[in-house]
């Protein structure tokens, strides 16, 4: 049997670690990168659920796509893992289509 993340709704402003820009409530669903540089932070084992201790910046490397969804395709700098999150309406497009390029 396979499991599911299971997906806990926190969706709150923070302050971006990696660039300092204040990065507001998604409103739609859980906010998980900042839409300016594109960074994320490595807090969840599961989504939203904040119980990752690595707590590393995960940097932007590329993007796939999978049907009409746009996934970041991430790595973290502390611990080495690899992590997706799917691309919000409010992301910086140029950044977007500058790691297409990469992929």
């Amino acid at each position: 049997m396979i499991a599911l993340k299971r997906f806990n709704m926190i969706d709150e402003e923070f302050i971006c670690e990696n660039c300092g820009h204040k990065v507001k409530k998604l409103g739609y669903t859980a906010r998980d990168h900042c839409p300016y540089c594109l960074y994320s932070k490595h807090v969840d084992i599961n989504p939203g659920d904040r119980s990752n201790n690595c707590k590393g910046m995960l940097k932007p490397i590329s993007i796939e796509k999978f049907k009409n969804i746009f996934k970041i395709i991430y790595k973290c700098e502390k611990c080495n893992q690899y992590h997706k999150n799917i691309i919000a309406n409010d992301d910086d497009m140029n950044l977007i289509i500058e790691l297409s390029k990469k992929g």
